[in-house]
């Protein structure tokens, strides 16, 4: 999410270049909102933001405010309708356009309060199908008797959930973060204005200076009479761990800490944890690169490039044959032969979800010589399903879900296989483990859940409990964030 008030500048492009710093964050559709004061416009598509936008698209977007956005879909399918910023006209005839990062908990109660609207003849037919449409419905619906300032300081205690939210009208500019600060916000300063940002490497691109990051529960509004700050709900600060370990780009900073620092650290502290023999530590690019350096640095092995990873391969539209289906990996990644022949290899990795790519990796690294593949990773196992805007696998889907440490070594066929402790990964983030959301490690949710979630957990804890072993069947609850 990328938002900017900056009177004289071109802002449609200033968000274009945000976006793109913030590619990593989504890569399955793009979309600038911009108000010139009278009418707000939105363009936005599936695909990549250089996909999505051109130099005649962006010159035609002309104002002194945008939002933008880039998806990653927890909720919803991957359609045009679904795209973001979402837009609605307020019943007094202004735009609405808003970008939202994360996943809501209460969607089933929100969706009854539009109805409910729609009952008493408020607002027209109800058109949401994802979380960040019904609230773009209900401030649109609620804003016509107050203002949206105001109707988002009443709105937003009732929602539940992680959101970072960058949102506006014809004339301000609005970011609000749940009371949890689950996903990442901050603000920065402009010559001539300001930007809300899901990560400060966005603000380097374009030139702005970090100032703060957005408050939990804090609601900003900027426009010509400045910068504004309300309080919707006390601040019960949970950011989400995982950003430190894959989500967040290396050059941003997360609560005064670098993240490229923190996971350099964990890579050390893995290496305290679980020592290899071996001759060569290399990373899975390029998440696992900063972790594969701290490791080297601890266990004194050296450290060498074993993979080269194809940077123009995301999530893609254009669908394999089967026959290169069948190659996998290697579309993303291919080993650098004479460099692993004969060795005995480390190989980190940021997180094992599914477990298919390095089942996958494990195998080409052995097909290409190497004597040992001591796999080790820059996180613990992830055993529960995120309802907070990752779209981690359902329960039964998680290699590490009913399998220990060994049932996952040789799920992958790896020689011995490590994951850093959560209180190794804590302390690499100099955060308090009170300030953090580590749900998918430990399954301890912060916000609570809808019931058939909260109940599917807690026969899941019984089972745990009772054969003392994890076990898999938690299907159903693991797919509630896909209302």
């Amino acid at each position: 999410m990328f938002g900017v008030w900056a009177p004289g500048e071109e802002v449609a492009k200033l968000t274009y270049f945000g976006l793109f710093a913030l590619q990593h964050r989504g890569q399955e559709a793009a979309g600038i909102a911009v108000s010139d004061g009278r009418q707000v416009v939105v363009f936005k598509d599936l695909g990549l933001v250089s996909q999505v936008f051109d130099e005649q698209t962006l010159s035609s977007l002309r104002g002194h405010l945008a939002v933008g956005h880039t998806r990653y879909s927890t909720t919803g399918s991957t359609t045009w309708e679904n795209a973001q910023p979402t837009f609605r006209t307020t019943a007094t005839g202004s735009g609405l356009a808003l970008g939202h990062n994360g996943n809501l908990v209460n969607t089933a109660e929100l969706r009854d309060e539009v109805n409910a609207l729609v009952g008493r003849g408020g607002h027209g037919a109800v058109t949401a199908t994802t979380d960040s449409d019904l609230i773009t419905e209900l401030l649109a619906a609620t804003s016509a008797d107050v203002g949206l300032e105001e109707a988002a300081v009443r709105l937003l205690p009732r929602v539940r959930g992680a959101f970072s939210l960058a949102f506006s009208d014809e004339q301000t500019l609005y970011a609000a973060r749940d009371p949890h600060g689950v996903r990442p916000l901050v603000l920065g300063r402009l010559e001539r204005g300001w930007v809300v940002a899901s990560e400060t490497a966005a603000l380097d691109i374009v030139g702005a200076s970090f100032v703060r990051e957005v408050e939990p529960g804090e609601l900003l509004a900027i426009d010509g009479n400045g910068l504004r700050s309300s309080r919707f709900a006390a601040p019960e600060p949970k950011g989400c761990v995982f950003e430190y370990v894959y989500l967040a780009r290396p050059d941003t900073t997360i609560a005064g800490r670098s993240v490229n620092a923190a996971r350099v650290s964990i890579g050390r502290r893995l290496a305290a944890e679980y020592p290899a023999e071996a001759d060569l530590v290399i990373p899975v690019p390029e998440s696992g690169t900063p972790a594969a350096i701290g490791f080297a640095q601890g266990s004194g092995i050296p450290y060498g490039q074993g993979l080269v990873k194809n940077a123009y391969v995301g999530r893609t539209f254009i669908q394999p044959s089967q026959t290169i289906r069948q190659l996998g990996i290697r579309l993303k990644l291919n080993p650098l032969r004479e460099v692993i022949r004969g060795k005995r290899l480390v190989v980190v990795d940021d997180s094992i979800v599914r477990g298919n790519t390095q089942r996958a990796l494990v195998r080409m690294l052995r097909e290409a010589g190497a004597l040992e593949v001591h796999v080790r990773i820059a996180s613990p196992p992830v055993r529960w399903p995120c309802f907070y805007g990752i779209d981690f696998a359902s329960r039964a889907e998680l290699v590490a879900g009913d399998l220990d440490l060994d049932g996952v070594r040789r799920s992958i066929g790896a020689d011995s296989l490590g994951y850093v402790s959560i209180d190794g990964l804590v302390q690499a983030t100099e955060q308090p483990a009170s300030r953090l959301c580590a749900a998918c490690f430990d399954g301890n949710y912060p916000i609570p859940l809808p019931e058939d979630a909260q109940l599917g957990k807690h026969l899941l804890e019984e089972i745990i409990s009772d054969e003392g072993a994890l076990a898999a069947g938690y299907g159903a609850a693991g797919a509630m964030h896909q209302p």
